[in-house]
């Protein structure tokens, strides 16, 4: 076996359609089953069009919201706005991830559903994977791209696992009366919620905060009255929102610590490599980019010679030139928001400032690619 994928995320299925669009056998294990809900912000930076085309996975079809101007808004409802340079796209993962699942089948993906990597062992050049189902698959190459934290991060000991994280994170798909063309920031007390509209007349509505908000609180309603309710804005969608889920889905220990994009000789894609501080709203983003680069470097070692020193400086140097930077400016930016002063001060500050505003988009997104 060639390449295996673990995690069928974005990253994960975008770069199994491209190796397998290059003739390659690309086998993906994924734990879940499509469609599932993720938590998510669920928009998409335009930067992504050109490759998601190029790959034959255009999200047109799908009909997302078109969205082209940001609000940011301070825990007591100052607000700051601001258009969106390149623009981008509003789509749920339920919706984008089975898209991209049907695409990689229909390219010749051999895809595992339901199934878990336990344990991946890398000897004489070679991986063996053993499966939950009690399989053991072998490859020459390993891309992981299972998400922000996985138990194999724990049996490859990688080192950010061991540190525990105090966010949290929260999504709710609801429908609201707001500019379809608009994604929101609302700051609250050591968190802040994103609303953007998606597809079929919906919004995707995703919190972060963090575990001490919720155990002082005891349960996520009476949280979001006591804290994220005193931003009238977030107020507002709380009394006049439908909310669809009758629960919201939740995820625990999100980590924006610094990662390795190569692990164990594995390439390491998407949120396994690192994650941008969601309020920079380019994490899906990043994660279709990763996959780009991942693939490419995999053809060339394919074209060149199998030499996997080459293989894996090559991916380093470029997963570091595309996104270090804005890992970095993500991690800068989410210091000036959660504390309430701060957040005042900054939103009263750069209302005045639309090119600082801008110049702190462009540091945190791509060119197309």
């Amino acid at each position: 076996m060639q390449i295996v994928v673990i995690g069928g995320g974005l990253a994960g299925l975008t770069s199994a359609i491209a190796l397998a669009g290059r003739g390659l056998s690309v086998t993906l294990i994924e734990k879940k089953s499509y469609p599932l809900h993720k938590v998510c912000g669920e928009y998409v930076s335009n930067e992504v069009l050109p490759y998601l085309r190029s790959i034959g996975a255009d999200p047109a079809t799908l009909q997302p919201a078109s969205i082209s101007r940001f609000m940011l808004t301070s825990p007591k409802g100052a607000t700051l706005e601001s258009p969106l340079d390149l623009g981008g796209f509003g789509i749920s993962r339920y919706t984008l991830d089975h898209f991209l699942y049907q695409v990689a089948l229909a390219k010749g993906v051999q895809v595992r559903l339901q199934t878990a990597v336990q344990d991946v062992q890398f000897t004489d050049n070679r991986f063996a994977l053993k499966l939950s189902d009690g399989d053991t698959l072998r490859a020459e190459i390993v891309l992981g791209a299972y998400g922000k934290r996985s138990a194999l991060d724990r049996q490859l000991n990688r080192s950010y696992f061991t540190r525990r994280s105090p966010y949290i994170g929260v999504k709710y798909h609801l429908r609201f009366d707001m500019p379809t063309d608009l994604i929101a920031l609302h700051n609250f007390k050591d968190g802040y919620a994103g609303i953007s509209a998606i597809e079929d007349g919906r919004y995707c509505f995703c919190y972060l905060t963090t575990r001490e908000n919720l155990r002082r609180h005891g349960s996520i309603p009476a949280m979001e009255q006591a804290i994220l309710q005193q931003n009238p804005h977030l107020r507002r969608i709380f009394a006049e929102a439908e909310f669809l889920y009758e629960h919201p889905e939740v995820i625990n220990e999100i980590s924006f610590a610094t990662k390795t994009c190569v692990e164990h000789h594995m390439l390491m894609c998407g949120d396994a490599a690192g994650m941008i501080t969601p309020l920079c709203g380019n994490g899906m983003a990043m994660a279709i980019h990763a996959g780009k680069l991942a693939s490419e470097q995999v053809v060339r070692y394919f074209e060149n010679g199998h030499n996997r020193e080459s293989l894996e400086r090559g991916y380093t140097l470029a997963w570091k030139k595309q996104f270090e930077q804005r890992l970095q400016v993500g991690r800068a930016v989410q210091r000036l928001f959660g504390n309430p002063l701060l957040s005042e001060l900054a939103v009263g500050t750069l209302r005045y400032l639309p090119a600082a505003v801008r110049l702190i988009m462009r540091q945190t997104h791509g060119q197309p690619f």
